[in-house]
């Protein structure tokens, strides 16, 4: 049953030198018509059942107007939101003010994810964003004033010419945020970006590994708890619906390039603005048979520091999961073990875990 729905909005009003998502300069009229095509695509699709995590993400969603909000809660709205329900908002400070926090708050978004990525202005300006740790700090008070407590914020670690001291510095002024979930990633080097278009090497593996476990050892010491590769939370409150994702547990996806896994087929939408506003939403459709969905289930299952509890795996897909691929030869040599039930990737290998992750896609 599918309880889960992300919504994609690609509109910004600034383009950062590291993104590779699918994202177009805000223009009012491109809003105005892809809210048309979102709606519709919502009708189309979704069939009625209780949701229990909604996702905007984007792009940068907040920069749309509130009058464009309105119309995008309009389309919200036609979801049946169950009682106990996760609902988050990705936001970028430079495009948020105290009327559209409060605008959140009463059309019931529970959860803001916001894009800080670094504190120091050197490494802001390197990433081509526009804001300042100052307004950061405003901008995560007001939310909190406003009642939403449930508050994520990105981190981008690994830049050209970064040490671990500024690093460590950094952390620590993240952390003076406050905030219950801290979203960590190491700068890749995507194509079609700024900084790929400029011949950007990404730093050296050895020292990506050392600010890798500066981070979890510092968020470790400060009552984080590291639940996935990149994400760390304090108790209760990990992301209800990456987990969705990272469970493989089916959910829509609504909007430009977003996924969808229904039944047994997943779904990724066109990234060509033009056609989605013109009705073609799909751009491609796999049909996945039990191996898929196991190859799946293991990708993703692993990313989750705990792993994958083995009695509701073997229970799901009527296996046993003990004797899939070649796990018994990984837990041999001490990539994956058993803990509590759980098979998971070895807490020491999990900053190399798409070495071990690579051993089950295909067979």
């Amino acid at each position: 049953m599918i309880s889960s729905v992300y919504i994609h909005i690609p509109f910004c009003h600034n383009i950062c030198t590291y993104c590779s998502f699918t994202k177009f300069y805000y223009n009012q009229d491109m809003v105005k018509k892809y809210l048309i095509s979102l709606k519709e695509e919502v009708l189309k699709r979704y069939k009625g059942e209780e949701i229990k995590t909604i996702y905007v993400g984007g792009g940068t969603p907040n920069v749309l107007t509130i009058t464009e909000l309105e119309e995008l809660f309009k389309i919200i709205a036609i979801f049946k939101l169950s009682n106990d329900y996760e609902f988050t908002f990705e936001v970028n400070p430079e495009c948020l003010d105290y009327e559209k926090i409060k605008f959140l708050k009463q059309h019931k978004v529970n959860r803001i994810s916001m894009g800080v990525e670094r504190v120091n202005s050197k490494f802001l300006k390197y990433l081509g964003r526009e804001h300042n740790f100052n307004l950061v700090k405003e901008r995560i008070q007001e939310i909190k004033d406003i009642g939403i407590l449930n508050i994520n914020v990105d981190f981008i670690y690994a830049l050209k010419n970064e040490t671990l001291k500024d690093l460590d510095k950094e952390l620590d002024l993240l952390l003076s945020l406050d905030v219950p979930h801290i979203s960590t990633y190491s700068l890749m080097i995507e194509e079609h970006t700024k900084l790929y278009i400029d011949k950007t090497l990404e730093i050296d593996s050895d020292l990506d590994y050392l600010m890798y476990d500066l981070i979890r050892k510092k968020l470790i010491s400060k009552g984080f708890k590291h639940y996935e590769i990149s994400n760390f939370a304090k108790s209760s409150y990990e992301s209800r619906h990456n987990l969705v994702y990272w469970n493989n547990m089916e959910y829509y996806g609504f909007g430009l390039s977003a996924a969808s896994y229904v039944g047994n087929k997943r779904f990724t939408n066109t990234s060509n603005l033009n056609k989605y506003i013109n009705g073609n939403y799909i751009k491609e459709t796999e049909t996945l048979s039990k191996k898929d969905k196991i190859s799946y289930a293991l990708i993703l299952g692993f990313r989750k520091i705990e792993g994958i509890n083995i009695q509701e795996f073997n229970k799901k897909y009527n296996v046993n999961l003990l004797e899939l691929y070649n796990i018994k030869e990984l837990i041999k040599n001490k990539n994956l073990i058993i803990q509590d039930g759980n098979l998971r990737i070895s807490y020491d290998k999990i900053y190399v875990s798409n070495n071990i992750l690579v051993n089950f896609v295909g067979e």
